[in-house]
């Protein structure tokens, strides 16, 4: 099972982070993240710069931090993270990427590169995590194959969260799942 780094927070801890990232998910969604300052933040959690910097370095770090805990919710939500290489969990595993970036895009206001390049990083980084767990799982090499596929599911998912008359969901999964097998298939 992957760790989820919040559980042993103490409580309080767990509060203000909460509602810190309540208050800039909500910004988020009016303003974008470029326009947002962490005194945006602050007035919104009526909290003060003093609390925020004990949690979080600048809002890159609770950006990164946001997002982690989005799609580690949605990953959890399919419970992902507490199982083997299977097809259907990769399938799974691409239509959460797809699901996730797709939300995103539209509960964002205008999304910026620079936004965009943070939650890539952070989202490549869960996948290959989760897709390298998978194959420890099978006494399998993992650097490599859980790259090419990690690379392979994020590009998919971008594409198509990014296209404007987009087909169905599933169908688009039905389509990028073959290409997405065949790189772990031989390692699973």
């Amino acid at each position: 099972m992957l760790p989820n780094p919040d559980e042993k927070l103490d409580p309080r801890v767990r509060r203000t982070r909460s509602l810190i990232l309540q208050s800039f998910e909500s910004l988020l969604a009016e303003k974008g993240f470029e326009s947002i300052s962490v005194q945006d933040v602050t007035d919104k959690a009526q909290i003060n710069r003093a609390t925020f910097y004990a949690h979080f370095q600048d809002k890159y770090a609770l950006l990164d931090h946001s997002i982690n805990k989005m799609f580690m919710q949605e990953i959890e939500k399919r419970t992902l993270n507490v199982c083997s290489y299977s097809p259907d969990n990769l399938r799974n595993l691409i239509l959460a990427v797809c699901d996730f970036l797709t939300h995103l895009h539209t509960d964002c206001a205008q999304p910026h590169q620079q936004f965009e390049s943070l939650v890539e990083t952070t989202i490549k980084k869960q996948v290959f995590d989760l897709l390298s767990y998978w194959l420890r799982k099978s006494n399998a090499p993992t650097e490599l194959p859980a790259t090419v596929a990690t690379w392979a599911i994020y590009g998919l998912a971008s594409h198509y969260s990014h296209t404007k008359k987009r087909p169905a969901l599933e169908k688009f999964v039905d389509e990028a799942f073959p290409l997405v097998a065949v790189n772990l298939e031989q390692f699973a």
